[in-house]
């Protein structure tokens, strides 16, 4: 198939399913990671950047900026590089070396931002960073992921729609909260093409999204310092939170156990799933969906590391890591 911008370059419609994920719950996934880019903001960088195109005179300044924790940087580096855009990506520690080598070579310009915000997490001071670089520059467009209304109605238009006409009855749709963007809209057209769908929304302990405390996270993806704009508790049936260390744990047993080397974010919402399992198994022949928003290939250093998880979360790490190997050899 032939396409004329990389853009264009969206699989939607590939689904894996993992039979017997717990008790005899089986699993859809829909695998983002084989859009261009590698995950599923190669959709919502695609919508952001017409909408600067057709709104904000991005085609005359041809430079903009955008805070992103990782895959939309990505996606974004891959758009601007082909329109020949210059793009300056606002990222913080936590964003993984693989996705900054990978901006880098696209040509993107990348700001780390080092210092914690009052939530203990870095998006208000990557925001504070760009409010200040557009003022300082007007014809700096800042494409603003988190309130441009692009960002949810493309998943609406694009992600929702390939998983309704894939299964055409969804019990249960479980989903990553990060901005926020691909949650709700999901929920927007779920509401109206399938009301009975349970909407399950899904993020690590840590964030603030659901109204709880903040605390220290390390993972990229999922997770808000800031209460995203898009989000509305009304949208969803259900919101779980997930601790870093049962990400890790679901990644490397999904690995293990089916040959699927995914994200952080699909580890949590996996994770997920096996929270809900005794409700799952009330419904017989539920129909269960989950949204795995990139693959692995950006974790290999932490999630995927031994050395970085012991760093990381303590000497409880290695009885936890056993456990999975164990999970892995039974299976």
């Amino acid at each position: 198939m032939l396409y004329n911008s990389i853009d264009k370059i969206i699989n939607d419609n590939v689904f894996i399913k993992f039979h017997k994920f717990c008790e005899h719950i089986d699993v859809f996934l829909k695998i983002e990671g084989m859009n261009t880019g590698g995950s599923i903001k190669m959709k919502t960088a695609a919508a952001l950047i017409q909408d600067a195109i057709d709104n904000k005179g991005l085609n005359q300044s041809k430079r903009f900026i955008e805070s992103s924790s990782g895959n939309l940087g990505v996606a974004l580096s891959v758009i601007a590089a082909a329109k020949r855009f210059h793009f300056i990506c606002v990222v913080d520690k936590n964003t993984s070396r693989q996705n900054i080598k990978m901006m880098r070579a696209l040509g993107t310009q990348i700001v780390i931002i080092e210092q914690k915000d009052d939530q203990g997490g870095y998006l208000a001071n990557r925001l504070a960073y760009i409010k200040e670089a557009t003022s300082n520059d007007p014809d700096l467009v800042w494409l603003n992921q988190y309130q441009n209304r692009s960002n949810p109605n493309i998943h609406a238009k694009m992600t929702a729609k390939s998983i309704l006409n894939e299964f055409k009855k969804v019990d249960y749709l479980f989903i990553g909260a990060g901005t926020t963007g691909t949650l709700v809209g999901c929920a927007q057209y779920f509401h109206q093409h399938s009301p009975e769908t349970k909407l399950i929304a899904v993020d690590s302990i840590g964030s603030i999204t659901f109204g709880t405390p903040s605390q220290a996270r390390y993972l990229p993806g999922l997770g808000s310092s800031i209460q995203p704009y898009f989000f509305q508790k009304h949208l969803v049936n259900r919101m779980i939170q997930v601790p870093e260390t049962e990400t890790i744990m679901m990644c490397r047993e999904i690995a293990l156990r089916f040959g699927y080397v995914g994200g952080a974010s699909t580890g949590t919402v996996l994770a997920a799933v096996k929270y809900m399992q005794k409700d799952i198994l009330k419904k017989q022949d539920a129909t269960i969906v989950v949204i795995s928003p990139d693959l692995g290939t950006g974790y290999l250093d932490t999630v995927y590391n031994d050395e970085w998880c012991d760093q990381t979360y303590g000497s409880n790490w290695k009885t936890i890591n056993k456990e999975i190997k164990d999970i892995g050899y039974a299976g």
